[in-house]
């Protein structure tokens, strides 16, 4: 995807800014898959900009280069030297830096995502850095890991439980972890996935889609879905 493939639209967000949406969870759970998925299903329909998160290297940053899932200058890696979740909730400096920059430079974006280091189910994202926040986790964990519940897991906009293809490798009960998500997430949405098997993740790429045009427009998007929300 070139640079410059920006041409569909040219109005600013109804806020004035991109929709800034951080993808937070443990580490392995899934997370950059889940970003370059959103990345190649999204792109043609959104302009889109990434900001990830590794306390020494840039190793999520050049896996979404290498898969090609956005232009690389539109991958931006930050390098937190401490725990992640500093980073995103504690001292966001380096992270709104990184996001400011890539509105800057290929602005006006509909959407930035800034991706966490893998951090535990404490955290979460300064609301100065992200307008919404998913959480990501697995079942390698166990079906014990939503119950266990954590700011994380219970506050975040969406929880996506991934890698479902796993699950009877591990022993691991769908229908307990939904119960568990739903029992201590007060309402709030639970997608199940595997990014393996559906690498399009139709159903979070049109959770995404809905809250940016929410973000955008300043209401409800009513309109046709962007994106299928089911596997054909």
């Amino acid at each position: 995807m070139s640079a410059d493939h920006d041409d569909r639209h040219d109005s600013p967000a109804a806020n004035g800014r991109a929709l800034r949406l951080g993808i937070g969870g443990p580490v392995g759970s899934g997370k950059t898959a889940l970003v370059a998925a959103l990345c190649r299903t999204l792109g043609p329909v959104l302009r889109l900009g990434v900001v990830t998160n590794d306390i020494y290297t840039t190793e999520d940053a050049d896996f979404l280069r290498r898969a090609g899932v956005l232009a690389p200058e539109r991958i931006v890696a930050v390098q937190t030297g401490c725990c992640p979740h500093t980073a995103i909730r504690d001292d966001i400096a380096a992270n709104l830096d990184a996001v400011e920059s890539l509105e800057e430079r290929f602005g006006p974006l509909d959407l930035v995502i800034v991706e966490s280091g893998g951090d535990n189910l404490t955290a979460t994202f300064s609301q100065g850095l992200a307008d919404r926040q998913i959480f990501v986790l697995d079942v390698s964990g166990g079906d014990k890991v939503p119950r266990k519940g954590g700011p994380g897991v219970t506050t975040a906009d969406l929880l996506v439980i991934n890698k479902t293809d796993l699950a009877p490798q591990v022993g691991a009960d769908l229908t307990v972890m939904s119960r568990d998500a739903a029992a201590v997430r007060d309402g709030r949405p639970v997608v199940f996935t595997s990014v393996r098997e559906v690498p399009e993740v139709y159903a979070v790429a049109e959770w995404v889609h809905g809250i940016v045009q929410t973000w955008t427009h300043g209401h409800e998007h009513t309109g046709s879905p962007a994106v299928p929300t089911t596997n054909p």
